[in-house]
């Protein structure tokens, strides 16, 4: 049921390209981005308490807590180039090339998770990649 959930993923990062792109127009990308963070936020934690699982906090390790920190730092980092970007262009190539993380997710999960590169991930990868390039030049 992964793929469920990635579909869903999908379809709600479209919507939000979208939608980001009509609330960022005429104010600031970064004041933007710290709205929706706080929204996220806001959810996040909502969803966490209405499940129960904050006692889970207790068992969070050192290592849990550095890579998650790390995560949180690449994200807002994205989201803030991603919303400047949007303010800059249009939705259809922003969106696109910003997808090109998803070749840079599979390198970095073969490199550093011991991934397995198949030859339909590999040239799935170099798809994005060309596509990307098109958008771009």
């Amino acid at each position: 049921m992964w793929w469920v959930y990635a579909l869903l993923s999908a379809l709600f990062a479209g919507l939000t390209a979208v939608l980001a792109k009509m609330g960022v127009k005429g104010i600031d990308s970064n004041l933007a981005t710290a709205i929706r963070t706080v929204v996220i936020l806001f959810i996040a934690w909502g969803l966490v308490w209405y499940k129960g699982n904050l006692t889970g906090i207790t068992a969070l390790s050192k290592r849990n807590l550095i890579f998650l920190v790390l995560s949180g730092v690449a994200t807002g980092l994205s989201w803030l180039f991603y919303f400047r970007a949007l303010q800059l262009g249009k939705v259809s190539q922003v969106a696109p090339v910003d997808k090109t993380s998803l070749a840079i997710a599979v390198l970095l999960s073969v490199l550093f998770l011991g991934e397995v590169l198949t030859w339909k991930i590999a040239l799935g990868c170099l798809l994005i990649i060309a596509g990307t390039l098109v958008l771009i030049l």
